[in-house]
């Protein structure tokens, strides 16, 4: 694994940057604050309020305030609304891609600027779609008329993680506006600086109290919004521990979720895939060059017993020639883990992995504990053989780059050792033979299946997970329908007697 030339400017004092609330950047009502830092360097660079009840209370009364307004404006003048901001976050993209670089660790070029890009095209994607919150007509007969009307369900209350905050964020605040709803959203503690760039963007165009974008921890700020009563939904995106959390907090007020959860997700070789592009496209899917921070990372490798071995020596060959290091260094290739906590749980388990007799490491291991490399939350690409589908490593989701690879023999073997995990958020297959490539997309327990590509979501997929994974769907129109509307059926009889 090659290391950037580290370019380190001497550290800036931490600036302090406020949340929204009803149109304005505002400090916690405790005054009290949190501290960002750099996972690249280890550094301070920012200080945000830390938001608790007093201000989700403050935030929910202003979104209720404003949704009275909001849900009449015709839909397509609030998607043109999302338009307007979708051109002006286009136009200041460069400097939200170093925001998130800064504050996420992912890398400038291969993470950071695609996110805000894809951020931007979001926007677009949800503006143009407000045309189509329509409902239908039943046929009841000549003297009947039957409709259904699309009606913004009220405030929504979203959670978003770490990871990819800042294109997390959009996907709620996007479709959420355009359907007609106002939003109190509340941006991850470790990584809320781009969200809060974001929002005001966004600001420019609304009215007060559309968006609303709290700062603060899970407990103090996340909990309070889930259990207040004028939440008229909840979208988060998280951990499936947490999502759990959610889940009862909206069952005891009978209100809508959708959860977008954690992954384990399966890639399976057939054993006429052992190319070069199939590397590539698994490197990709297992999203190494965002430090394997992703719920859709491929971390159960499937390869068949006839290309074990010289696949992963491809890939062995692949992954150690990315570039680590600098996260907004555009020579590299892979950034930092978030935080300390996920830098300490990812290294756990690749000792876990080192100690373990039956598993053969490939590559990687523990991170260097000298050189430029111990000065960030850098954890090493690292990859164990293994036989088994039943020990911790091919089983937790890590979120972290750490990859078990599992060898198969049938068809029927792949398939249900893919299955054989509480999740089923995403999966890929790769293969020449599209009739066992479909074969295997359909048989997989999954939500999103890629076959013969590795890539990320794109706005239009029906994106969510199975099982523990999650509920709903995101990314595309009947996301947007089924999360952010809900259906009212009017019935006129016609055939009414006439006065006189």
């Amino acid at each position: 694994m090659s290391v950037t030339e580290q370019t380190r400017p001497t550290a800036a004092q931490p600036h302090h940057v406020q949340m929204l609330i009803d149109g304005a950047w505002v400090d916690a009502a405790s005054g009290e604050t949190l501290m960002v830092e750099n996972p690249g360097r280890r550094t301070s660079i920012a200080t945000i309020p830390r938001g608790a009840k007093a201000d989700v209370d403050r935030a929910v009364i202003a979104a209720q305030k404003a949704f009275t307004a909001w849900s009449k404006i015709p839909p397509r003048q609030r998607g043109r609304l999302l338009l307007r901001i979708a051109e002006a976050m286009e136009s200041r993209i460069e400097e939200l891609a170093r925001i998130i670089a800064e504050e996420t660790g992912n890398a400038l070029r291969t993470q950071a600027r695609p996110e805000a890009t894809l951020t931007a095209d979001i926007f677009r994607y949800f503006g143009g779609l407000a045309g189509e919150l329509k409902g239908e007509t039943i046929p009841l007969g000549e003297n009947v008329l039957s409709y259904t009307r699309r009606e913004p369900l009220g405030v929504v209350g979203a959670i978003i993680p770490w990871n990819a905050p800042v294109l997390l964020g959009a996907l709620k605040i996007a479709p959420a506006l355009c359907a007609g709803n106002t939003i109190v959203l509340k941006a991850a503690e470790d990584a809320p600086l781009g969200v809060l760039f974001m929002a005001k963007i966004c600001q420019e165009f609304l009215p007060p109290g559309v968006i609303n974008v709290l700062t603060g921890t899970g407990e103090e700020c996340g909990g309070p919004l889930a259990q207040n009563p004028a939440i008229m939904k909840l979208s988060f995106t998280g951990s499936t521990e947490v999502g759990k959390i959610i889940m009862r907090a909206a069952a005891d007020r009978i209100v809508p979720v959708s959860l977008e959860l954690g992954g384990k997700s399966p890639s399976i070789v057939y054993p006429d895939a052992n190319e070069d592009w199939v590397v590539d496209g698994v490197i990709s899917g297992m999203r190494f060059t965002r430090q394997s921070q992703s719920c859709t990372a491929g971390s159960r490798l499937f390869l068949h017993q006839d290309i074990f071995d010289r696949f992963l020596e491809k890939l062995s060959t692949k992954v150690q020639a990315l570039k680590m290091g600098d996260p907004l260094d555009e020579a590299s290739d892979i950034g930092a883990i978030i935080n300390e906590k996920q830098f300490r749980k990812v290294c756990g388990y690749v000792d876990e992995g080192l100690h373990r007799k039956d598993a053969r490491l490939v590559f990687g291991g523990l991170p260097p504990k000298e050189g430029p490399l111990s000065q960030g939350y850098f954890a090493i690409p690292t990859v164990f053989a293994d036989t088994s589908n039943d020990w911790r490593l091919a089983r937790e989701e890590i979120f972290g780059p750490v990859l078990v690879a599992i060898p198969w023999k049938n068809e029927e073997d792949a398939i249900r050792m893919a299955n054989d995990s509480h999740y089923g958020l995403a999966a890929y297959v790769w293969t020449h033979e599209i009739g066992s490539a479909l074969r295997t997309a359909h048989a997989i327990e999954s939500g999103w299946v890629q076959v013969n590509q590795g890539l990320g979501q794109q706005p239009g997929h029906s994106y969510g997970g199975y099982k523990q994974s999650g509920i709903g769907r995101e990314f595309s129109l009947e996301g947007m329908l089924d999360s952010f509307t809900q259906r009212k059926n009017v019935t006129v009889n016609l055939n009414v007697p006439r006065l006189g």
